[in-house]
């Protein structure tokens, strides 16, 4: 078996060298072709001068060439930094600074916003992907392609950094997930197992790059031989022409945040789909409303459901597979930890507290952050050598039949006149309101002593749904404390970029209500 994440590309193309390795719209690489335009690239980074565990940007929306890019930085035995291009402008020059990067791998699609980039204050030197910015040295890719594929692999260890994976961070400035070729290795070994893999499969990449999600593409698939099929951006947006892909490029394999899928059902996308190739359905990153859950379980109930839990920083390490239609009020188990991974409940009372992972797909560090990398791992001393364990800052349960629940952040709770509430349990409320398709429950703080409740809802347009109605709802299951003391109706709830509901901007439009 492979030790690092370039040897399982290597393995694959010389066990299936014809396979398709990654598509996109009519475009396809197979993985003798993958390999020759990922050594192309490498050798041009080295001849760029750059050294082992340099960093590399990759600064893309979704393309064919974002595999290219991926193992390409790999093979020059450098870090690949996904970067969102939604990004401000400033966040991507805080980026480059802080990863120190010179050497930028983009696509001709992003020039305005490469020519933006080039006028602001970064180590950046050079751009692949381009050929016509004056001010930078630009590669176009035709001049990567054109090179002699006389690339010496570079000696790469399971321990050196694959890629550095940027979240949001409570200080203002992103947090940098650090892996290595071991831990992103384990993950992809691990879902290959768990989900049994195969050449035969087709995996929907849905989520960008920047997205911890897409790993089961990038580096899981190669490790199996499978085909990544590559979502456009276009098709993200337009859920007709998605139900259209997935049937017409028979994926077996579909991975991405609830909200995908909830917008098919919503748009009536899937009406006349059969979509008989999918033999599984993974979802997370957020809850998958129960409602449309059971909705697309009884309009496909021949592939599997798994629901998939595991922040950025360990990957993945607990899944739950959904064998029947899931009732409103019922609470969908993350599941328990897969292999080479245990958990422990801290501080736990009644089964409850905050969940801690150890596994060998954790994250090496934070980058740069040495007092967030400590805060965020726990030692346990009782085992013997003792053992890191990933601080989540989830809250679990772990429930009769040793199932974990996943019952919110530590930071969605809060307390309001001395009772304690939890803003995820008063979305999980909303949410089984027949008319109710979206919720969002954020805390505002109305003085320095106060704070409220403000429920954000979205429902059919046609719906005549009131404020006080859905309050009194609350109140059939909630104690009075915890029901919203504010309710708003948006058309659509602010997305982050890989799709989750954005609570904080909710909280920052409504603070002065």
């Amino acid at each position: 078996m492979p030790n690092t994440l370039v040897q399982s590309l290597h393995n694959a193309t010389k066990n299936t060298p014809e396979n398709s390795a990654f598509t996109f719209g009519k475009e396809t690489l197979t993985y003798t072709q993958l390999a020759t335009k990922t050594d192309q690239l490498a050798a041009h980074l080295v001849a760029s001068g750059l050294r082992k565990g340099d960093r590399v940007g990759v600064y893309m929306f979704r393309c064919l060439e974002t595999a290219i890019a991926i193992y390409g930085v790999l093979k020059a035995g450098c870090t690949y930094v996904p970067l969102d291009p939604s990004l401000p402008m400033q966040r991507i020059a805080y980026l480059l600074n802080n990863c120190g990067i010179h050497h930028l791998v983009s696509h001709p699609n992003l020039r305005k916003k490469l020519l933006k980039i080039v006028e602001l204050k970064t180590p950046l030197t050079s751009i692949i992907g381009l050929s016509d910015i004056d001010s930078i040295a630009t590669f176009s890719w035709d001049i990567i392609y054109s090179k002699d594929n006389n690339f010496k692999p570079i000696s790469i260890l399971e321990n050196d950094v694959a890629y550095i994976m940027f979240t949001s961070g409570s200080t203002g400035h992103p947090k940098g997930i650090v892996h290595t070729h071991a831990s992103g290795l384990s993950y992809a070994k691990l879902a290959v197992k768990t989900f049994n893999i195969t050449p035969k499969d087709r995996i929907a990449n849905h989520a960008p790059l920047h997205f911890d999600i897409s790993t089961l593409g990038y580096l899981a698939a190669p490790l199996a031989c499978a085909t990544t099929v590559i979502i456009s951006d276009a098709h993200t947006k337009l859920p007709a022409s998605l139900a259209t892909l997935i049937n017409d490029e028979k994926i077996s394999i579909w991975y991405s945040v609830p909200l995908a899928l909830i917008q098919l059902l919503q748009s009536n996308a899937l009406k006349n789909k059969n979509l008989n190739s999918l033999r599984l359905v993974l979802f997370g990153g957020e809850i998958f409303t129960n409602k449309y859950l059971a909705q697309f379980m009884t309009l496909y109930p021949k592939a599997k459901y798994y629901n998939v839990y595991g922040p950025a920083e360990v990957n993945q390490c607990t899944c739950y597979e959904i064998k029947c239609p899931p009732t409103l009020d019922e609470i969908i188990p993350i599941g328990t930890v897969w292999d080479e991974t245990q958990y422990k409940i801290l501080d736990k009372k009644d089964n409850i507290g905050e969940l801690a992972i150890h596994s060998s797909t954790m994250m090496r560090e934070y980058w740069k952050n040495l007092t967030l990398t400590k805060a965020s791992f726990y030692l346990d001393t009782t085992s013997n050598p003792p053992k890191k364990f990933y601080k989540t800052g989830d809250v679990v349960k772990l429930n009769e039949d040793g199932n974990l629940l996943f019952l919110g952040r530590n930071d969605r709770q809060l307390k309001i006149r001395g009772y304690r509430i939890e803003l995820d349990e008063i979305e999980a409320t909303l949410l089984t309101h027949k008319d109710i398709l979206e919720a969002a429950v954020v805390s505002l703080s109305i003085s320095d002593s106060t704070q409220e409740i403000l429920a954000a809802i979205l429902t059919p347009h046609d719906n005549s749904l009131t404020a006080k109605e859905i309050q009194k709802y609350c109140g059939l299951s909630m104690p009075k404390y915890a029901i919203p003391n504010k309710v708003v109706f948006m058309d659509d709830l602010p997305r982050t970029g890989s799709g989750k509901i954005n609570r904080k901007a909710i909280a920052q439009t409504y603070k002065t209500y």
